[in-house]
């Protein structure tokens, strides 16, 4: 996984004792990123950096769930400090949140069936192929601007995206890296599906990235967060938790 901070550019340390406890709210239903356990416990990508993060700055940590159309509300409440739920940063979600750096990248990346061989990913050189990309979506946009040589195919979502791709009926499929990554992660794929060519980070389509949010009164544990994310990326610990949860990346 890149580098996310910048080692020029040190985040100041909180004041020893300043973050005692830290109150985490998440969702359980998107896995790998956060899910319920069988043995009922919460795991996942982000419940184990939501430990990490407290290790880092000596506080107790809870993590707690719940549904993801409450999740804004819940903070609002004040039933917890900090929302880590892979939440893209929407005009919405500013509007009550207030977030940290992001800790992952959101990248768009092409993949195809595993048999189709090494494939050059330029607008020129993909002039013979047919993409297929969900309708509506800043992914399809991307494609319409840059790719244009394309035969772009939109679907309605991205299980029919999916299928096409699988039965052939399109060459690549182009969307959000890390939803392709889950699905190729997945043993239901079957091994079905390779990457190909390198990701597109465009923050302008695919936004900046995911941070942890927290309210706008709460500048100082926003602070400290991105101390403990900055020192998770460098000791290479938020790298280790990627690949644990994504042995195929979506970098």
């Amino acid at each position: 996984m890149p580098r996310l901070f910048d080692p020029h550019n040190r985040q100041d340390a909180p004041a020893v004792g300043a973050v005692k406890q830290i109150r985490f709210l998440t969702a359980d239903d998107y896995p790998p990123f956060e899910f319920t356990a069988p043995d009922g416990t919460l795991a996942g990508f982000n419940i184990d950096l939501a430990r990490a993060i407290c290790d880092e700055l000596k506080a107790s940590c809870t993590i707690q769930p719940r549904r993801w159309d409450n999740l804004l509300d819940a903070m609002s409440e004040g039933d917890g400090d900090a929302l880590i739920a892979s939440l893209r940063e929407t005009p919405a979600a500013r509007a009550r949140l207030r977030f940290t750096a992001s800790y992952y990248l959101t990248p768009a990346r092409f993949m195809s069936l595993a048999g189709a061989g090494k494939l050059e990913v330029r607008p020129e050189a993909l002039r013979d192929k047919t993409v297929g990309v969900e309708a509506g979506s800043a992914h399809e946009a991307f494609l319409k601007r840059f790719f244009a040589p394309a035969t772009i195919r939109s679907f309605p979502n991205r299980a029919a995206l999916l299928e096409a791709l699988r039965a052939k009926k399109i060459d690549l499929a182009f969307g959000d890296a890390a939803t392709f990554a889950i699905w190729m992660n997945d043993p239901r794929s079957r091994n079905c599906c390779v990457f190909q060519g390198g990701p597109f980070l465009e923050p302008d389509f695919f936004g900046p990235g995911v941070g942890i949010g927290v309210r706008p009164d709460e500048e100082s544990l926003r602070q400290a967060l991105n101390w403990a994310l900055q020192q998770l990326d460098e000791n290479g610990k938020l790298n280790e938790l990627y690949l644990k949860y994504f042995p195929i990346g979506f970098y």
